[in-house]
C-alpha cells in the first residue's frame, strides 16, 4: 500500500502545502473534502487563531487533515502540547530540527514527516526518527534553501539514501508532475501555489490573478545572501529587492495587506514556478479531480513503453 496513504488516511496522495495566514480551515477543509489532506499552518504565529482553525475542522470536514510546525517560529511548546491534545494524526515539521518535538509527537500517537531541502538534512532526520519527509525542491514558493536543488535532483538523491516515505514538493501543479515525481521515488505530492490559487483559497483576488498571469520565468528568488531566503512573484518591489539581493527587514510587515487586501506591492507574493503553468482560478475538488485524471492518464501512457519494450 501506498505509504503515505497509509500514514494520512487521505483518499489521494495529494497534500495541500501549509502557507501562513492563507492555509486555514477554509481551504484545508475544501482539500480534505474533495479527497486530498488539508494542512492547517502555525506559521503565521497566531496561536490562539490558529487553535481555532484546527477546532474549526472538525465541523468542516470528517475527513482526517494535518498540522505543520515550523519549529523556529514556535515561541514554547504550547501549540506542540495542544496538537497532542487534539486528536491530529499527522503533523509535518519545517525550518530546523524536528528532534525536540519528535518524542512528545510520537507519544501521543501522531505521525510525523519533517520538510527538507537537502539530502544532509533528510539523513538527520531518518537518523532522528521521522516517519516521511516532505522533499522541497528549489521550484516551489516561500521559504527557501538559498543553495537551489531542483525537485528532479533532489528527490533521486534522497531516495537513493532512505527507505521512509516521501513527499514531492516544487514544481508539481498537476497529474503529469505528479507522474514525474512518483516516477522517482515519490509516493504523494504537497501542492502550494495550485491551492492559493484554487477559488476557496482566502486570499484577494488580485493575488490570484497574478498567480494565474504570471510566465515560468515570473518569480524571483531573494535574500539568497541573509536569512530568509523566498521564492515570490516578480512585482516592482520584488525587483528592487533582486537588484540589491537584500529584503527589508519589514518586508513582510504588511504581508495581510497583500494577502487579503490586494495590494501587490504592499510586501512579497510568496509563489512557486508553478504560476507559470496555472491558467485559471479553479475550484479545489477540480484542481484534485483534474490531477488524479492526468496522473492515471501519464502513468497509463508510459506503462505501454514497458509493455511493449520499446520506445514507441
Amino acid at each position: 500500500m501506498n505509504r503515505v496513504l497509509a500514514h494520512t488516511g487521505a483518499r489521494y496522495p495529494i497534500v495541500q502545502a501549509p502557507m501562513g495566514w492563507i492555509a486555514r480551515s477554509q481551504l484545508a477543509s475544501a482539500v480534505c473534502n474533495a479527497g486530498g489532506l488539508g494542512i492547517i499552518e502555525t506559521s503565521s504565529g497566531e496561536t490562539e487563531n490558529c487553535k481555532a482553525e484546527i477546532l474549526k475542522m472538525r465541523d468542516l470536514t470528517t475527513a482526517p487533515f494535518g498540522v505543520n510546525l515550523p519549529i523556529l517560529f514556535l515561541k514554547d511548546d504550547a501549540m506542540v502540547r495542544f496538537i497532542c491534545d487534539s486528536g491530529v494524526k499527522f503533523v509535518t515539521t519545517s525550518a530546523g530540527s524536528p528532534a525536540k518535538f519528535i518524542g512528545p509527537l510520537k507519544a501521543a500517537g501522531i505521525v510525523v514527516y519533517h520538510a527538507v531541502p537537502t539530502l544532509d538534512a533528510a539523513l538527520k532526520c531518518v537518523a532522528a526518527g521521522i516517519d516521511g519527509l516532505v522533499v522541497e525542491g528549489a521550484e516551489g514558493g516561500g521559504f527557501k534553501n538559498p543553495e537551489e536543488v531542483s525537485t528532479l535532483v533532489l528527490l533521486q538523491a534522497i531516495r537513493r539514501a532512505v527507505d521512509v516515505p516521501l513527499i514531492a514538493a516544487g514544481g508539481i501543479m498537476d497529474g503529469a508532475g505528479m507522474a514525474a515525481a512518483f516516477a522517482l521515488g515519490a509516493e504523494a505530492v504537497q501542492m502550494g501555489t495550485r491551492f492559493v490559487s484554487a477559488a476557496e483559497s482566502p486570499v484577494h483576488a488580485n493575488y490570484k490573478a497574478a498567480i494565474v498571469a504570471a510566465k515560468e520565468t515570473g518569480t524571483h528568488v531573494l535574500n539568497k545572501r541573509a536569512s530568509p531566503c523566498i521564492r515570490a512573484l516578480k512585482t516592482a518591489r520584488t525587483a528592487a529587492m533582486a537588484e540589491t539581493g537584500l529584503m527589508p527587514p519589514d518586508t513582510f510587515a504588511r504581508i495581510r495587506d497583500l494577502y487579503f487586501g490586494g495590494d501587490m506591492e504592499a510586501s512579497v507574493g510568496l509563489a512557486g514556478q508553478t504560476a507559470g503553468l496555472i491558467d485559471s482560478v479553479e475550484p479545489v475538488k477540480a484542481i484534485i479531480d483534474d490531477t488524479i485524471a492526468g496522473f492515471f492518464a501519464a502513468t497509463a501512457r508510459l506503462g505501454q513503453y514497458a509493455s511493449a519494450r520499446n520506445f514507441g
